[in-house]
C-alpha cells in the first residue's frame, strides 16, 4: 500500500483538455471573444503541461491569453505582454510543475507586487506564506523569510523580486524547496541550484514589472459544485502609504473614543508591510510582523481570537526550533536533552516568541477586545485592522491601557 502511495506522487497525469479555448461574451453591442492557448514545457524531450492538479488524480491544464480584448465591470483583461506565469521560462532539471506550484508562485507574486521597492522574498506553502521578509539584499531577505518558519518552508515555493546570485543560490540549495522563481539568475546560480534534482526553477522576467499589478484588477472565476459560476472583480488594495491609514476612533454612548498614541515611523513601516502580506493570507487570519519580516502567521480560522492565539503559538514554537537548529544543528523535535530544551524554552519566553515590539495585523475587524489582548500580553506595540465593529471602542480602550497604537484601514482583506 505504501509503495502505491509513493508512486502516486511521481505520476504525470495526461490531461484531455483542448490545446485552445475560446470564450465568447455576448454584450449589447456584440460578441467579444478571448482566445487561450495551453501552456506546455519541453521536459525530457517531450511537450508536457501541468504535472497534475491539486491532487495526483486530477487532470489540469494551464492556459495563456493569446488574442482578444475584453472589458467586464470596468476591468480590462491583461494582455500577453503583461503575462507573468504563462511566459515564465522553466529551467527544468527534475519534475515539472503541478497546479499547486503555480498557485503558490502566483500568490507570492500577489504579495511581492507591493514590496517592489526593497529586495524581498516570500516562501509559500499550500497557497499561504510561511514567511515573508524584506532586507537590504536578497540573501538576507531569503534567510529572514526562511527562518520565520523553517519547518513549514520545507518543500515550499520561494519567489524573490531580485536576481539570485551564486551566494544566494548556495543558501537556497542547502534547504529543501520545490520551486524557486526569480526575475534573473546570476553567474553560477543555476549550476548551484540544479544540484537539487527535483527543484523547479522558474525565470519570470516580468517580476520587474510587478508594481504595475498593484492597480491592475482582474476578473476572478469561481466554479461551484453544479458547474455554475461566481464572477467577481479582484480586490485592489486602497492603502498606498501611511497617509491612507486612520488613527482608530469610535463612537460609544455619545462619546468619541480615540487611540491616544500615533505610530512611530518604524511602526508605520511594519503596518504597511504587514497589511500587504496579509492580502495573500487565507481568511480569517491574524499575523505578526516586526522589522519588515513575519514573526507568526495564523491562517484560515473561524474565530479571530483563536487565530490570534494560533499565530502566537506558531511564533513561540518556530523561534524555539530556530534557536535549537542554530545552536545544535537539529530540529527541536529531535533534541532529547531536557536541560538544553529547558534553556531554549526559557530564552523563547524571555523574547516572547519574538513578538515583543511587533505589529499585529488582522484582515477583518476585531469583534471583541479578546483578540487584541492576545497580542498585547506578548508585547505588541501596534495594531492594523479594518475597523467597523460595534465594539471598536472596547478594542481602542484595550490598546490605550497598554500604550499600544492602532490604525484603521477601512478595507477588509478576506481571501477565500
Amino acid at each position: 500500500m505504501s509503495g502505491n502511495i509513493k508512486e502516486m506522487y511521481h505520476r504525470i497525469v495526461k490531461d484531455n483538455f483542448p490545446s485552445r479555448i475560446r470564450m465568447d461574451f455576448e454584450f449589447e453591442d456584440g460578441i467579444k471573444t478571448l482566445e487561450y492557448e495551453k501552456v506546455n514545457w519541453v521536459v525530457d524531450g517531450e511537450l508536457r503541461g501541468l504535472r497534475y492538479g491539486e491532487n495526483p488524480d486530477q487532470e489540469a491544464a494551464f492556459y495563456r491569453l493569446i488574442n482578444g480584448n475584453l472589458v467586464i465591470a470596468g476591468v480590462e483583461f491583461v494582455g500577453p505582454d503583461m503575462s507573468l506565469l504563462p511566459t515564465a521560462e522553466l529551467i527544468q532539471f527534475g519534475k515539472h510543475p503541478g497546479k499547486i506550484n503555480l498557485t503558490d508562485v502566483d500568490n507570492a507574486l500577489n504579495i511581492l507586487k507591493f514590496l517592489s521597492d526593497r529586495p524581498s522574498a516570500a516562501i509559500m506553502k499550500h497557497n499561504n506564506p510561511s514567511g515573508v521578509a524584506s532586507a537590504d539584499n536578497i540573501s538576507d531577505a531569503f534567510l529572514r523569510a526562511y527562518f520565520t518558519d523553517r519547518i513549514a518552508a520545507f518543500g515550499g515555493a520561494l519567489v524573490v523580486n531580485r536576481e539570485i546570485d551564486r551566494n544566494t543560490a548556495e543558501l537556497i540549495a542547502d534547504k529543501y524547496l520545490e520551486v524557486v522563481a526569480a526575475p534573473e539568475f546570476g553567474d553560477g546560480a543555476i549550476e548551484v541550484l540544479t544540484k537539487r534534482k527535483n527543484l523547479r526553477i522558474m525565470k519570470i522576467k516580468n517580476i520587474g514589472n510587478l508594481k504595475k499589478y498593484t492597480a491592475t484588477p482582474f476578473i476572478d472565476f469561481k466554479s461551484l459544485i453544479d458547474g455554475s459560476l461566481i464572477i467577481q472583480r479582484s480586490q485592489i488594495i486602497s492603502i498606498k502609504d501611511k497617509s491612507g491609514l486612520k488613527l482608530a476612533e469610535a463612537e460609544f454612548n455619545g462619546k468619541k473614543i480615540c487611540i491616544k498614541r500615533e505610530p512611530t515611523e518604524r511602526e508605520y513601516r511594519d503596518m504597511l508591510f504587514g497589511w500587504y502580506v496579509e492580502s495573500g493570507v487565507s481568511s480569517n487570519s491574524v499575523i505578526y510582523v516586526k522589522d519588515e519580516c513575519t514573526v507568526g502567521i495564523g491562517t484560515g480560522e473561524q474565530d479571530r481570537v483563536g487565530v490570534a492565539e494560533i499565530a502566537r503559538y506558531k511564533a513561540y514554537t518556530k523561534l524555539a526550533d530556530r534557536i535549537c537548529f542554530e545552536k545544535y544543528g537539529i530540529p527541536l523535535y529531535d533534541l532529547k536533552d531536557e536541560l538544553k530544551r529547558a534553556e531554549i524554552e526559557e530564552e523563547v519566553r524571555e523574547k516572547r516568541g519574538g513578538l515583543k515590539g511587533s505589529v499585529m495585523v488582522s484582515d477583518g475587524f476585531f469583534p471583541f477586545r479578546d483578540g487584541v489582548d492576545v497580542g498585547i500580553k506578548e508585547g505588541i506595540t501596534a495594531v492594523i485592522q479594518p475597523g467597523g465593529s460595534v465594539n471598536d471602542h472596547q478594542v481602542i480602550e484595550a490598546c490605550n491601557e497598554a500604550d499600544v497604537t492602532m490604525v484603521f484601514t477601512g478595507q477588509r482583506l478576506f481571501k477565500h
